[in-house]
């Protein structure tokens, strides 16, 4: 039973890290988006960048504070794998809509 506690918990420690560096990603992809677009109007694109940077900030900080956390370890850590794949989805999503207006 124990192992299954640790796999458990090996998971934040992936979500972490990834989800950090995805965050850095969105900044960047966000001034890619300023710069391409020479700053004169906001996009769709740009909202959806930014809630992305929300989302995996969130995850982040849920995956750290469940490494941290002994009693709710558990649910800090779906907190923070639901909110890290609808970051990925959203990520996917902002590819899409790149790919298709030729931005790529």
């Amino acid at each position: 039973m124990s192992e299954i506690t640790n796999e458990k918990k090996n998971i934040s420690r992936h979500i972490l890290p990834t989800s950090a560096n995805l965050l850095g990603l969105c900044l960047i992809l966000l001034n890619f988006i300023k710069f391409w677009t020479k700053g004169k109007f906001e996009t769709v694109v740009d909202e959806e960048v930014g809630i992305a940077i929300i989302l995996f900030l969130i995850s982040s900080i849920f995956s750290y504070v469940s490494m941290r956390s002994k009693k709710k370890a558990e649910l800090y850590e779906k907190i923070a794998d639901i909110i890290f794949l609808i970051g990925l989805v959203l990520l996917a999503i902002i590819a899409i809509i790149l790919v298709a207006c030729g931005v790529i």
